[in-house]
């Protein structure tokens, strides 16, 4: 018969391979060598000093000056134990402490590492105050959802896009239309008007970009590239360029009078909601259903660096218009950046709602508008929300047609169009009879609470 195998425990078989593991290796360790105290000694007194070195000095200091003051009050000697022997140094110290350190190192040395060192808390500053914003004038004439509006540089008329499928201009101080322009087979979704130039743009659904020469209210260029609706155009402020951006999750660079596609922005892989562009770099930003924001090099055509913050879909980018400055819509938060590398500044936080649309003035007015109807107006600098709106609802429209989507301000930053699901163009402006007393802020300095990413 076989002899029967002795079955042992996990626990033993780990044992023993230690214990092999450990007879093994015993001899090549040995017996730990003494410890020099003398050595041990002087690396004690250099971490000490290296640590807590401006301590030292700052104890040295104080007690030379309670010596002299000691000293002019009378013949009495000071105390035993209050001499320099507080800090023992080895002989054989590498730095030695001598009565010249703080002489050499300077007090205002000492002052700036001591400075360095403790930090001050972190403040927030106050928000500016910015009278409240209240409706006076509500204009209908679209037969559809209102998706797009403009304002014209000379600050006498504005243009709007609606689902009708028409683009219709108003006289900005009176409210009333001035004319239609047909053209469009789909819903008009973006509108630029040339500073340069009497043209005005306009992209929709139906794939098309559209220059109108506002002279003879005619369409004179098509800008043909897109392979599906196109949902934001916007033109540049020094240069003959034109930038379209849609739902085929690119952007286009047109050049404005060749009608050439000079480059196609690509990187986004979903809707690219929303481009802008300024003079100074980065001269494009898009933002996208893909969650990203890209910022891109003009010249080259190609991206720069993409800001993967947020989490949710970015349907709007707004620059500011003095500051180096831009701010993004999402459902989940307001975003501020600053250029031109997208640097995080700080999150918005409060809009409960998908943010379909942004506006700023120079006055540091940010308005958010949501798909529920609501505005939220915030301090730019602080972050503030300092009013709270409910757009009314056109009567005859439902409550669900309360959705804001886009917005912008006049020229002069003092009146705010919005136009929204309920076919109307409502405009906004300051309330002159408010005061500091009558609405004051409400404010309190939330650190903890704001999120850094």
């Amino acid at each position: 018969m076989a002899e029967e195998v002795q079955r042992h425990s996990v626990h033993t078989l780990v044992f023993r391979s230690l214990k092999r593991s450990h007879d093994m290796f015993l001899s090549n360790q040995g017996i730990l060598p003494p410890i020099d105290e003398t050595a041990e000694a002087i690396r004690r007194k250099i971490k000490a000093r290296d640590c807590y070195g401006l301590v030292f000095d700052d104890v040295k200091k104080m007690q030379a000056m309670k010596n002299l003051r000691d000293a002019a009050a009378g013949p009495n000697p000071p105390p035993p134990g209050t001499d320099n022997q507080d800090i023992p140094m080895h002989e054989n110290a590498i730095v030695p402490y001598t009565e010249n350190t703080i002489a050499t190192r300077g007090p205002q040395s000492s002052q700036n590492q001591l400075a360095n060192i403790i930090k001050k808390a972190p403040t927030m500053p106050k928000p500016k105050w910015h009278p409240p914003w209240k409706l006076y004038r509500v204009i209908a004439g679209h037969l559809g959802w209102v998706r797009c509006v403009a304002v014209e540089p000379g600050n006498d008329w504005f243009a709007t896009g609606a689902a009708d499928r028409i683009i219709k201009i108003w006289d900005l101080a009176s409210g009333q239309l001035k004319v239609s322009l047909t053209g469009h087979v789909s819903t008009v979704r973006g509108l630029a008007v040339s500073a340069r130039h009497p043209y005005l743009f306009s992209c929709g659904e139906d794939r098309q970009v559209k220059c109108w020469d506002l002279e003879y209210n005619k369409v004179i260029r098509h800008y043909h590239g897109h392979l599906s609706a196109v949902y934001s155009l916007a033109l540049h402020p020094t240069i003959d360029v034109l930038l379209t951006a849609g739902r085929d999750s690119t952007a286009r660079v047109w050049d404005m009078r060749t009608k050439a596609n000079i480059h196609t922005l690509t990187g986004h892989t979903h809707t690219v909601a929303k481009v802008i562009s300024q003079a100074s770099e980065p001269q494009v930003i898009t933002g996208s259903h893909d969650t990203t924001i890209r910022l891109w090099d003009l010249a080259a055509g190609k991206s720069m660096c993409s800001l993967t913050n947020h989490k949710k879909s970015v349907r709007d980018v707004i620059f500011h218009p003095t500051l180096n400055m831009f701010a993004s819509g999402s459902p989940d938060n307001i975003k501020q950046w600053k250029c031109p590398d997208g640097k995080f500044i700080q999150n918005l936080s409060g809009h409960n709602a998908i943010v379909n649309c942004l506006a700023v003035n120079a006055e540091g007015v940010l308005v958010s508008g949501g798909d529920n109807g609501t505005l939220h107006f915030w301090d730019w600098r602080t972050g503030y929300n300092f009013q709270r709106l409910q757009a009314p609802v056109q009567p005859g429209s439902m409550d669900s047609e309360a959705g804001i989507f886009s917005m912008t301000f006049d020229n002069s930053g003092s009146r705010l169009i919005t136009t929204e699901a309920d076919k109307t163009i409502k405009i906004y402006k300051e309330d002159d009879t408010a005061t500091e007393e009558s609405y004051p802020i409400n404010w309190k300095p939330d650190i903890i609470k704001r999120r850094k990413f």
